[in-house]
């Protein structure tokens, strides 16, 4: 416990893993009296942040993460009945079936969404628990109800655990149920012991707690320099804040309570090495993917600003492709001036452009991501199969609509075969862009940059891709070689030129009057220098290519982030010989009953 900005956060991320692989750290911290891994299931992390899919209701956010986290041989009815007990010992059995709720849709209070935060780290029962500021957004009786439970919890499911929480400013009740306390002042241990004994050290510091007053209220403010408040109690005369904290670092130092926290760690160090923590079984690939691409395929049904928003304002500009370019002809004079081009041009290439504009809930999925997989919930691979797949039918749906509106109103190439080719490229470049955007999420910190560095890629790539210059026309040290070949519009015009013009003859007249024909081929080869050595289907086949290539490469990059963070985690040299126990062993336990937990 400390005042907002002095280390609790930080301490408590130290602890469970989660500092960034810049961070410097000094010190070990061990496990049962030596260096592991938390193993999966041992361990939970509930962090100040609630990141939750708003789409859902209570029971189906927790659900489909019992099912994600639970192993196969647990049936899905014994998954579905822990998920409904984890609720109801939340206290949110009334809210069942209400959606969380985000931007835009009232759901759930922000202490409803802090207790579903904690329910989906408390079904797999870990031995150790760090809640990050759990009573954020709770009046004080939800506040003291839930800790309650949570402190009681090895009572309900008879699991030993340990539970670390950062707190801000807990009730009086709510103090009552710590075992221990660490009380922080800028990063230095202001106190460390019994919390029942915390008020008799203050008030022998010479800073006793007014009668009726809750003793973390008075702890809070006797150690809070923000504001720089003089502490008239206790003392004669006005002490300064920082004189008071260095009174308090230097009475505890020297107290006996420190003294017997040095002796139990050494003590502990002594002991024999505890039992390795063993880690548990999830959910297999298969059924992560499928729970993942169920959940993920709900999200977007539901969400109107991932792809219904995008269906109308592709309805509407395809109305008004329709119809500007409307009954398009045939006539070499249509060739002449580009107008086939320009619209085949413009539904490639601005289309798909305006695929950006789901980015917003791309980083919205990579923050529930982010937090799942620290937790150890899924695998990244389920993750990457369950997003391209969930996103498939409302792809096509809007590759299908909006390009059949523009396709048959503006009169381009009869015949089935070659709309299906018209809406199958529509469709690969649609899934490219999102390809390109989930890439983009996976590296810029927020949307905004996101938005911003995806339409930057995708203007380079529409500059070169053979429309604005002709290919020999394009200067060749870079945007020749290789962004040229690197566009997928390059693929995407040239095989949509092809399915438009191979086949078609086009009438035309000369200077005398005399009335000829122009075959596609060569207005395609001498006019727009497309390479006809191969089919437009090569074309389709390369633009399916890159949408393999473009996942596989956002699991590379998302596997290479966690290789590159627990590297630099194992190569890390401590500075000094501070050390952090954390013990996860029912039978050393001297501060109190159950599992302990000592930080030095």
């Amino acid at each position: 416990m400390c005042p907002s900005g002095c280390g609790k956060s930080t301490l408590l991320d130290a602890l469970g893993g989660r500092l960034s692989s810049n961070t410097r750290k000094t010190g070990k911290i061990l496990i049962n009296g030596q260096k592991q891994a938390l193993a999966y299931g041992t361990s939970a992390y509930v962090t100040q942040d609630d990141t939750l899919i708003t789409t859902l209701t209570v029971s189906e956010a927790v659900y489909y993460s019992a099912q994600l986290q639970l192993p196969d041989s647990m049936a899905k009815a014994e998954k579905k009945e822990r998920a409904e007990i984890t609720i109801r010992e939340m206290g949110l059995q009334d809210a069942m079936n209400t959606r969380i709720g985000g931007w835009g849709s009232k759901g759930l209070s922000g202490g409803q969404k802090r207790r579903v935060s904690i329910c989906i780290e408390l079904l797999t029962r870990p031995n150790l628990l760090f809640l990050d500021e759990p009573t954020s957004g709770l009046d004080s009786a939800a506040s003291y109800y839930v800790m309650s439970r949570i402190a009681n919890l090895d009572k309900t499911d008879g699991t030993p655990r340990t539970v670390i929480t950062s707190i801000h400013q807990p009730s009086s009740e709510v103090f009552q149920l710590f075992d221990n306390l660490c009380l922080l002042s800028a990063g230095r241990t202001v106190y460390f012991g019994p919390a029942s004994a915390a008020n008799q050290f203050f008030s022998l510091c010479g800073f006793p707690c007014p009668t009726l007053q809750n003793p973390s209220d008075h702890f809070l403010k006797t150690i809070n320099k923000d504001f720089e408040q003089d502490i008239e109690q206790g003392m004669v005369g006005h002490t300064p804040t920082e004189v008071a904290i260095d009174t308090l670092i230097k009475s505890y130092k020297a107290s006996e309570t420190y003294q017997q926290v040095q002796r139990q760690v050494a003590e502990l160090c002594k002991q024999d090495v505890g039992e390795e923590l063993e880690k548990r079984s999830h959910a297999g690939f298969l059924t992560q993917s499928f729970v993942l691409t169920r959940r993920s395929f709900v999200n977007m049904y539901r969400d109107r600003g991932y792809y219904w928003l995008r269906l109308a304002v592709y309805i509407t500009i395809a109305l008004g492709l329709g119809t500007i370019y409307q009954d398009l002809g045939h006539g070499y004079e249509s060739i002449q001036s580009l107008i086939h081009n320009t619209l085949i041009m413009f539904v490639n290439s601005f289309l798909t452009f305006m695929a950006i504009g789901g980015f917003p809930s791309f980083v919205e999925d990579m923050k529930v991501f982010e937090r799942e997989r620290l937790n150890g919930h899924y695998g990244v691979s389920s993750f990457v199969f369950a997003n391209t797949f969930s996103s498939v039918p409302f792809l096509i749906l809007i590759s299908v609509i909006p390009g059949a509106i523009t396709y048959y109103v503006a009169g381009l190439h009869k015949g089935f075969e070659h709309f299906f080719y018209f809406a199958c490229v529509l469709f690969a470049c649609m899934m490219l862009v999102e390809s390109l955007m989930m890439i983009v999420a996976s590296i810029v910190p927020n949307f905004l940059m996101g938005i911003i560095a995806g339409a930057g890629i995708q203007g380079l790539m529409i500059l070169c891709g053979g429309f604005f210059r002709l290919p020999n026309d394009i200067p060749k040290p870079m945007w020749k070689f290789p962004l040229y070949y690197i566009a997928f519009h390059k693929y995407a015009y040239q095989g949509l030129f092809k399915n438009e013009f191979i086949g078609t003859t086009f009438p035309s007249s000369d200077q005398g009057g005399k009335t000829s024909s122009v075959s596609g081929e060569y207005i395609l080869r001498d006019k727009w220098e497309v390479e006809m050595g191969y089919s437009k289907w090569v074309d389709l086949a390369i633009l399916v290519g890159m949408i393999l290539l473009y996942r596989v490469l956002f699991l590379v990059i998302i596997k290479a982030t966690e290789k590159v963070k627990t590297i630099t985690t194992l190569f890390a040299m401590p500075l000094n010989k501070r050390s952090m126990q954390v013990l996860v062993n029912p039978s050393s336990t001297p501060m109190h009953g159950g599992e302990s937990v000592v930080v030095v």
